[in-house]
């Protein structure tokens, strides 16, 4: 779902300040036995995928991080360490870390070779579900370097053509720094859609776009219920979603030595204490390493503007990647962020349990008018 799709559902949904947000998912994290580094880390990037319109990738995910974080399948107190290190080149063993705390760390290590290298790869092992991959990517932009992103995850995605699952939705993201304004941000999943908006869909009691769910058999279908598996993006060119997700599978796990899609535990599965040893590959470069830091900047700046210039078709809008997503930002950091039904009643039982206040309505109104902004439990 585009971040206009999902923003077009938001009067059904309630909203909260981001700041609020971010406190409550913090709260709970932390309370559910979370390290520092690991609260600190899974909530920045859910709070990326929040305030960015990433809803599948943002808040709605802190009931299953709980789970996996008190259930066993993702170690609260991990002791990350490089396993490999020369070079340009690193592997981090993550410990069975939450996925975020691992990426982040790994984005850190790449930042530093790429400092004094000019680029730094690193690989990692023993992983766990990250979320999404833009922000690690934008994470190396923040520092002035080209950021590069991905991951596998388990096998939920048919091959062109194919009737079973096979792939991951294997993200990949590049952020590119950009003088004067918010980076150049690609964040895709090469599927159609991510699998975590299948459950957003069925959330809001949408129907799916057409050709990015299949049945068992491998039939398209746009009804969340009975989605078996997304089809790979590209629709009838779906060999080159398809061939994508192979080239994220062999940096996230041939190149870590994780498992394969297809050996990997569902995320949602019933099993939430066994590990689900996952991989993932984060890549800095420094662009003066490669052209002078101004003939770098002043492409970007020209590229963009020549870009976003560029004649639409009749009721188009021709746009950069993460345009559109650095609007909604600006949007949800004045008007609040939307939660879905399901997210909102995962929240109070969350509240609930640890003992933490729910956080406040972004408008009064929404609690029904009055002067209460505390969700009814």
């Amino acid at each position: 779902m585009t971040a206009r799709a999902e923003t077009a559902t938001d009067s059904a949904r309630c909203r909260v300040m981001a700041d609020a947000l971010e406190r409550f998912c913090r709260a709970v994290l932390s309370a559910a036995g979370a390290d520092t580094a690991t609260t600190d880390a899974a909530t920045r990037a859910m709070m990326h995928g929040s305030r960015l319109g990433i809803d599948s990738h943002g808040a709605r995910l802190l009931d299953h991080y709980v789970k996996a974080l008190t259930h066993g399948r993702v170690n609260p107190k991990p002791k990350l360490r490089l396993v490999h290190k020369g070079g340009a080149a690193a592997t981090l063993d993550a410990d069975d870390a939450h996925g975020a705390l691992a990426a982040y760390s790994a984005m850190d290590e790449a930042v530093g070779l790429a400092r004094s290298s000019g680029i730094g790869a690193v690989a990692i092992r023993n992983s766990s579900h990250f979320g999404a991959a833009g922000t690690y990517a934008h994470a190396a932009a923040q520092a002035g370097m080209i950021g590069i992103a991905m991951c596998n995850s388990d096998s939920f995605v048919r091959l062109h053509d194919g009737a079973e699952r096979f792939h991951g939705t294997n993200p990949i993201a590049c952020a590119v720094p950009v003088p004067g304004e918010r980076p150049w941000l690609l964040d895709m999943a090469t599927s159609a859609i991510p699998f975590n908006r299948i459950q957003l869909y069925e959330s809001l009691g949408q129907k799916l776009p057409l050709g990015t769910a299949s049945r068992a058999g491998g039939e398209d279908t746009n009804d969340a219920d009975e989605a078996e598996m997304l089809a790979p993006l590209g629709g009838e060119f779906g060999f080159k979603g398809a061939g994508l997700a192979g080239m994220a599978e062999i940096f996230s796990a041939v190149l870590s030595g994780m498992r394969l899609s297809f050996q990997i535990a569902p995320m949602f599965g019933s099993d939430v204490s066994t590990p689900r040893g996952l991989g993932a590959f984060v890549m800095a470069l420094r662009p003066g390493a490669f052209v002078d830091e101004k003939i770098f900047a002043d492409g970007m700046t020209r590229y963009l503007a020549a870009l976003r210039g560029s004649r639409a078709r009749a009721g188009g809008e021709v746009m950069a990647p993460g345009d559109r997503e650095w609007a909604e930002s600006d949007r949800r950091a004045a008007e609040g962020i939307p939660l879905d039904p399901v997210t909102l009643e995962a929240f109070r039982h969350l509240a609930d349990r640890f003992a933490v206040e729910m956080p406040e309505w972004a408008d009064a109104r929404a609690a029904g008018g009055g002067g209460d902004r505390r969700p009814v439990k």
